[in-house]
């Protein structure tokens, strides 16, 4: 009988045919798409610079200004302009999104996989580890991290990263567990095939889709992680701009202005939103037992 786990097939050559049957796939992907255009074009795209106090930002009373015709997002509290400031957090935010994501996913496979596939005192000892990591809350722990440290863009994605790799770690011990279990590791091994050799040709190679998978979930989570940290004064720090810092710079005008709270928080959400669609996605896409089904 054919094994159907996900680990034992390779990426479908139809991706992203299967991909484009999916309208809330192909909508996370337009977010992205949309996000990922705007950051990396801010400086063309924005009509003012994410630090710039206008005079015509403010009423004559001082009071930020509600989105019109020169303002599309309105202003601040200091009369910038919230357009531009939320195309340059979009920076922020998917820097720190894609670099924590990375380093979290590459400490959590090589873990996961040493721990999962040589066993004995070396995985018992990296899994108790892990165990002792998933035991203190993500966001209490990087709290505690990033206020050791002097607050910078990269302190806090390496932060996020060093409390968001153990999941990945525990996801993919599990599967390397069960790989390695398998009849054709066990022929490879009597071949005298070494333990390298095995890691590259079979392992890693069958691990791939379950870990594009989840590296594309985990974006949402860094996201999120770095706008909570950034909202709590020990993530990015004024002036760089970042979607979690535009939320408290302004949370004291609420009621007079919501607009201010309520636009980067909607771009917050859609981006975490959006990954979690694309990944949604790509688990069912590559995993071979739905694949009869599209």
């Amino acid at each position: 009988m054919a094994d159907t786990t996900l680990a034992d097939r390779p990426v479908p050559a139809g991706i992203w045919r299967r991909l484009a049957r999916r309208p809330l796939a192909l909508l996370g992907l337009a977010t992205i798409l949309v996000v990922v255009l705007g950051a990396a074009f801010a400086p063309l795209i924005a009509p003012y610079g994410p630090d710039e106090q206008l005079f015509e930002g403010l009423t004559l009373q001082g009071a930020p200004l509600a989105p019109n015709g020169q303002f599309v997002f309105g202003t601040d509290l200091l009369g910038r302009d919230l357009f531009s400031r939320i195309l340059y957090g979009a920076r922020t935010s998917l820097v720190i999104g894609v670099v924590a994501n990375g380093v979290a996913l590459a400490i959590g496979t090589v873990v996961g996989v040493v721990a999962g596939f040589f066993r004995g005192w070396i995985g018992a000892v990296l899994m108790r580890f892990t165990d002792l990591m998933m035991a203190f809350p993500a966001l209490l722990l990087a709290i505690c991290l990033a206020a050791i440290f002097t607050p910078s863009l990269w302190i806090v994605a390496m932060v996020i990263a060093l409390v968001n790799w153990v999941q990945t770690a525990r996801v993919v011990y599990t599967e390397t567990t069960t790989l390695s279990e398998r009849e054709f590791i066990a022929a490879e091994r009597t071949l005298g095939a070494g333990s390298a050799r095995i890691l590259l040709r079979h392992i890693l190679p069958h691990l791939v889709p379950m870990i594009i998978v989840w590296g594309t979930l985990g974006i949402s989570t860094t996201v999120l992680l770095e706008a909570t940290l950034s909202y709590l004064g020990v993530g990015v720090q004024p002036p760089t701009p970042s979607w979690g810092n535009i939320i408290f710079e302004n949370q004291t005008y609420f009621q007079a202005a919501p607009w201010l709270v309520f636009i980067p928080g909607a771009f917050i959400l859609a981006l975490a939103l959006a990954f979690n669609l694309v990944g949604d996605a790509l688990r069912d896409v590559l995993d071979p037992t739905q694949r009869g089904r599209d």
